[in-house]
């Protein structure tokens, strides 16, 4: 992530005034123009921001994959990838969204689940030192969540040890499927065992390819809108019916997007497995509204009511900022968005916008 240092814009914070019949914002505020800018305070307390959804890309891992067909002939050094690698430019955006710190994770578009063992191997020893490096030169603004290559599942878990015991990471980003293969499947339990003994988070983020279901297809990028949150929904409602969950019940589980549509229509699942309907009970142990709440979630749902519906459904405390910087479906007034719900006290903000962040994260040096 090259750095150019030739822009120095400042940005003012303000104190922002929220009650809990009174909200600091309308409801459902902008989300492509940030309105708080670092520092922010509220009610008077300066409040630190801990982005836990962020990505980016590492443009020295491109050359380990150019010309592989699994790329479809795409150019992987233009596009928004290569937009997000300014440092400089990505530290302004920061200040003006009023984020103190990110979490940064290498996009999805960097993973690479069909890659053999050795490519694999190498292009995620790459990333994860890169990683380490980036973040270590800011280390008050970024700190790094690892890349595994869970194709290979035994790899998987060695490199999650690497990444944690040697590079500094807290915890890795998998994507919501791998080539097909759920992460209930049995072939990944190495995998869950290492990262419930390590005590780390695992980051599910969804990456849907376009033309992959043919209904997605069309205007509105629905591969993207419907169908990223629908991997979400599908990865975690396999891990609940196959009793993944149950066998590893120590992971530590972050979901993208709110977690996808599952919080939304728990009831639903609930029912499922109340009455057993034609198979509506899996291999779970309880109802699967007794594991939404103990697995952590961004706050990137966009909406006042989504957010508030959310809050109600899993808690503040399984609650963090979230915010896909930087990429088209960035959220830039995350702190806004949540300054619209109603009903928060001082404690319950401060939980989300750092106390769970930091406690997940293990971030205790800001």
């Amino acid at each position: 992530m090259p750095s150019d240092s030739s822009n120095n814009l400042q940005f003012t914070g303000c104190d922002l005034h929220y009650h809990g019949e009174a909200p600091a914002f309308e409801r459902n505020p902008s989300t492509t123009e940030p309105a708080t800018p670092r520092p922010v305070s509220v009610n008077g307390k300066r409040m630190q921001v801990i982005d836990m959804h962020a990505h980016c890309q590492l443009s020295n891992v491109w050359p380990m994959v150019e010309g592989r067909e699994e790329l479809e002939g795409k150019n992987p050094y233009e596009g928004q990838l290569k937009k997000v690698e300014n440092v400089d430019v990505r530290l302004q955006q920061m200040d003006a969204m009023g984020t103190d710190m990110e979490v940064l994770s290498v996009g999805t578009e960097q993973h690479f689940p069909w890659a053999e063992y050795e490519l694999a191997r190498d292009v995620a020893q790459l990333q994860n030192e890169t990683l380490s490096e980036v973040c270590a030169e800011h280390p008050d603004r970024f700190v790094p969540l690892g890349v595994v290559s869970l194709q290979h599942p035994r790899l998987a878990a060695e490199q999650l040890v690497h990444s944690v015991k040697e590079l500094g990471h807290r915890g890795c980003m998998i994507r919501g499927n791998i080539m097909g293969q759920e992460l209930s499947d049995t072939k990944f339990h190495p995998f869950w065992a290492k990262a419930e003994e390590l005590d780390v988070v695992v980051f599910i983020h969804p990456r849907v390819y376009p033309g992959s279901n043919p209904r997605l297809k069309g205007r509105g990028f629905l591969h993207n809108m419907i169908g990223n949150p629908l991997e979400t929904t599908t990865a975690l409602a396999h891990l609940i019916y196959e009793g993944t969950l149950d066998r590893f019940p120590g992971i530590k589980l972050a979901l993208a997007h709110g977690g996808g549509f599952l919080p939304s229509y728990v009831g639903r699942f609930d029912h499922g497995h109340n009455g057993a309907d034609r198979g509506g009970r899996g291999l779970e142990k309880r109802k699967p509204s007794d594991y939404i709440k103990n697995l952590y979630y961004d706050t990137l749902v966009y909406g006042t009511e989504n957010l508030q519906h959310l809050i109600k459904e899993v808690g503040i405390s399984q609650l963090m900022i979230g915010t896909d910087h930087d990429f088209g479906m960035t959220n830039r007034n995350a702190v806004g968005h949540l300054l619209s719900a109603e009903g928060l006290t001082d404690n319950d903000i401060e939980s989300i916008l750092n106390g769970t962040a930091k406690r997940l994260f293990k971030i205790n040096h800001i």
